[in-house]
């Protein structure tokens, strides 16, 4: 006569529908997270396209510029040139960061001349309206406006 073997313990033997139900379940997931990444970046475009946020572009727009070109201007008269990069600026505040982001500078190469501006707001691109006495006594430069912009 042959014995039977014992029965493996509870633990070893497989679960195929526990182990299925977490894929579903990861899917599931998965599919609803890109559905909302993929929506939300159309709310935001729909937003910016609607204009309601000019406003606040422009406020803070034009705050970014004036931090960027303060800097800027303070590090000329510190070390005797514009920087290479805004990267180079020192002994910026906290905030300044958010508007160092927000701009593009573009320097001539030896570095007596600049030209700045602002891409981002707060959430699109503003609309500035600059008068030509604010850049009196700065190095900016409008012919050093790349010519791709």
């Amino acid at each position: 006569m042959s014995a039977t073997p014992p029965p493996l313990p509870l633990s070893l033997t497989a679960r195929p529908s526990s182990n299925r139900k977490w894929k579903v379940i990861f899917a599931g997931l998965s599919v609803a997270l890109v559905a909302l990444l993929v929506s939300g970046y159309f709310l935001f475009r729909y937003v910016i396209a609607t204009g309601i946020t000019r406003g606040f572009d422009n406020q803070f727009g034009d705050q970014h510029l004036k931090t960027a070109v303060a800097l800027i201007e303070l590090h000329k008269i510190r070390y005797g040139h514009y920087p290479d990069s805004l990267r180079d600026l020192r002994f910026k505040g906290g905030w300044d960061p958010i508007a160092l982001n927000s701009v593009s500078y573009y320097p001539n190469p030896d570095r007596t001349a600049y030209y700045v501006e602002v891409h981002r707001g707060l959430m699109g691109k503003p609309d500035l309206q600059i008068p030509p006495e604010f850049w009196q006594g700065t190095g900016y430069s409008p012919p050093l406006k790349p010519a791709t912009q």
